[in-house]
């Protein structure tokens, strides 16, 4: 096979996931609209972690997350042209 090796590792972790057991959240999003979480392992114990520091269930968290805005990005700096 000739791809490279971060094509290769891509697809080996691709393939680690696929085989990890999926945990799925249903929550109600600020809007009302039902939403469903597809979460890896690691994702939930630590969405389980959160909510527990939270005082709340994983849904309850969830929907908590959607008041909270979001953060501003760098701003970036303008390249200047180069002078002739």
């Amino acid at each position: 096979m000739n791809l490279s090796e971060s094509d290769q590792n891509f697809l080996r972790d691709l393939v680690k996931t696929s085989r990890q057991r999926s945990h799925n959240v249903a929550w109600t999003d600020r809007d009302g609209t039902a939403r469903m979480t597809t979460l890896t392992p690691a994702e939930a114990s630590r969405l389980n972690a959160a909510a527990h520091a939270l005082g709340v269930g994983k849904d309850a968290a969830l929907r908590q997350a959607t008041f909270w805005p979001a953060p501003k990005s760098s701003p970036t700096t303008p390249v200047e042209p180069a002078s002739p």
